[in-house]
């Protein structure tokens, strides 16, 4: 069985400046911060607030739901990736 160890520049590197890493690490921080409070917040007002309560609000619930999923799981991840400016979760990760 093969792995990535086993073929050579399966996954081509590029040289990018520390800064740089680090710099698209905060902002996704800031991006994930802003969609968890934003999305938490219409989740909250929709489910407090009866006349938000119909069919067609639903679709942005949904959308709404969705994006803090992302928000939880993705940006976590991408942002301790850029810290270490390397995938650090492993081949199965």
């Amino acid at each position: 069985k093969m792995t990535v160890q086993d073929v050579p520049d399966a996954f081509p590197t590029v040289d990018v400046p520390d800064h740089a890493h680090y710099t698209i690490g905060i902002v996704i921080l800031i991006v994930g911060i802003t969609g968890t409070l934003g999305n938490s917040l219409v989740f909250y007002a929709f489910c407090r607030t009866r006349s938000l309560q119909t069919p067609a609000n639903m679709l942005i619930i949904n959308l709404a739901i969705s994006d803090l999923l992302m928000s939880i799981t993705q940006s976590p991840v991408f942002f301790i990736n850029s810290l270490h400016k390397r995938w650090i979760f492993g081949e199965k990760g």
